[in-house]
């Protein structure tokens, strides 16, 4: 099985590792296929994000390690690149700049005329984000998130979506919503379609299990069913912050990905074209 990892931060956004040590370790761990993706929201940035200063030097840095380690490892120059409506967009004409091989498409923020606040933020970050933004209702925010993933995609092209139920990262603690809620499922299940109108490949998701925030991948048991029902290619991502990280509880993305019916996994190649393989 071609071992890869398209989800990848450096030190250039809130990584813990420079490009090359990322390299190093991806090489050790034998990855055939590894993937960066540098926080951005261009031209803007938070103090996690690249910052719009540093973009020609992040591509350059890596397209000179992948000429580098060419003969070890295939290396891919990508953004996770957020959507936030009238601010930054996943688009590779926002970054044509910077040429990139693919872009992760995410949803961090959620922005109204009241602020702005991150849905993997600090828990008590998030829960004053609701209560300000939202008047203490945490279903119209947690509405407002996935109603955002689905513009996202409706208007943005970008090649893989990522972590698409990201809200419920901090839940366990703060029990904003129950999963089991019809609400909920009729919100996932409406992001699921629309996932399936463009076939976009959706990230399996182990970080939350390797930086201990939940012991589950992004997304959940029944919204990884909806898209092996509707057909929705999907691939495994580490969304590594540190270079130890680079394939953590990849073993545990396999068995959820078997459970919910699938058999195979997509995956980009060197030239960046979509093939599949079996698992």
């Amino acid at each position: 099985m071609i071992k890869t990892n398209y989800h990848t931060h450096t030190l250039y956004c809130d990584g813990k590792n420079s490009p090359e040590e990322i390299i190093l370790s991806a090489i050790e761990k034998k990855i055939d296929i590894l993937g960066f993706s540098g926080h951005s929201m261009y031209p803007f940035a938070e103090d996690w994000h690249i910052s719009p200063k540093q973009f020609n030097d992040y591509v350059t840095e890596i397209k000179n390690l992948s000429e580098k380690y060419k003969n070890n490892i295939s290396i891919l120059c990508g953004f996770e690149a957020d959507y936030i409506p009238g601010i930054t967009k996943p688009t590779f004409s926002n970054y044509e700049n910077f040429n990139p091989d693919f872009l992760i498409g995410s949803v961090h923020y959620i922005a109204t005329q009241k602020g702005i606040m991150a849905v993997d933020g600090k828990p008590e970050d998030i829960k004053k984000g609701i209560d300000k933004l939202f008047n203490k209702n945490a279903k119209k925010a947690v509405c407002e998130y996935f109603y955002l993933q689905r513009e996202m995609i409706k208007k943005c092209d970008f090649t893989i979506l990522g972590h698409p139920d990201l809200f419920r990262k901090e839940n366990e603690r703060l029990n904003l919503f129950n999963e089991s809620d019809s609400w909920y499922k009729k919100e996932v299940k409406a992001l699921a379609k629309e996932i399936a109108k463009k076939g976009i490949i959706t990230e399996v998701n182990t970080g939350a299990i390797t930086r201990k925030k939940m012991n589950d991948v992004y997304p959940s048991a029944f919204f990884l069913n909806l898209l092996k029902e509707y057909n929705v290619p999907i691939t495994i991502s580490s969304d590594a912050h540190s270079a130890n990280d680079l394939d953590g509880a990849f073993e545990t993305a396999i068995d959820t990905i078997k459970k919910a019916g699938y058999s195979e996994v997509a995956y980009l190649n060197s030239s960046c074209k979509i093939q599949f393989q079996k698992i």
